[in-house]
């Protein structure tokens, strides 16, 4: 098992490898309420992001009033929906989850979240219909209430198991627990967003699922996979120490 001094020590420096080539810290890409934030992170699983902003979009376009989602004929909700991955199963779920927000708050509203402890908050989210521990971290991270919580989506996950951060076993789920006990108690909201930020654009943008750009990558030396395909590169490159530096930084974004 690896050691969990030496695995934060790893994701620290991950993070501050990262934080020059993507620009930390972040701005947010986003400003919605909490409630908001749930139904675009609740209609966004499994879907491309451009798909589920129109989803979104026309769903607030055709119900401006949260109770109205709720209580329209699902049939029409999953037609607004069609162009997220399993609509007809995404449109009474989400009608469900706001149906028990309104039972056990009286309104429709997740404000209150705010003046929770984080775990507490998270809690409340998760006893949601089909709300697991990255949504829950969305909606308080991304969303008006700027939480301390840290989401782990598919990039943030396969970046993070390709340094050896988690086990390969992991899966997304359970990865947010392990993940966020590596980062420093020190760190305030900006940080824990931006730590999700830099692993997903790297995930984009290098660590790709097919074919990642490891001759690009400045995690090189530090990453076992990387390592793996570029022997010759980290040899060549390695120093009087023999450990090698990270390769030369290119701009990802021209």
């Amino acid at each position: 098992m690896a050691d969990p001094a030496a695995l934060r020590r790893l994701a620290l420096e991950i993070h501050e490898r990262l934080a020059p080539v993507y620009g930390a810290p972040l701005p947010r890409f986003q400003s919605l309420g909490p409630l908001e934030e749930l139904v675009s992170s609740f209609i966004n699983h499994r879907t491309r992001n451009r798909d589920a902003k129109r989803a979104y979009h026309a769903l607030r376009e055709r119900f401006p009033d949260w109770a109205d989602l709720r209580d329209a004929p699902t049939a029409e909700v999953e037609a607004l929906l069609a162009p997220c991955t399993w609509p007809e199963q995404k449109a009474p779920r989400l009608q469900e989850v706001l149906r028990r927000i309104t039972e056990a708050r009286g309104a429709l509203d997740l404000d209150f979240l705010g003046d929770l402890p984080v775990p507490e908050a998270r809690a409340w989210l998760e006893a949601l219909p089909g709300v697991g521990p990255k949504t829950s971290a969305a909606v308080l991270s991304f969303s008006t209430l700027r939480g301390r919580a840290l989401p782990v989506d598919s990039h943030h996950h396969r970046v993070a198991q390709r340094v050896g951060l988690i086990p390969k076993s992991v899966a997304v789920g359970p990865s947010h627990a392990r993940l966020e006990a590596l980062m420093p108690e020190a760190w305030g909201e900006q940080e824990v967003y931006d730590h999700h930020q830099l692993f997903m654009r790297h995930g984009q943008k290098v660590c790709h699922y097919r074919g990642p750009e490891c001759d690009h990558c400045v995690l090189l030396d530090l990453c076992p996979e990387g390592r793996a395909r570029l022997p010759d590169a980290v040899a060549h490159e390695a120093g009087p120490s023999g450990e090698a530096p990270p390769p030369e930084r290119r701009d990802l974004f021209g």
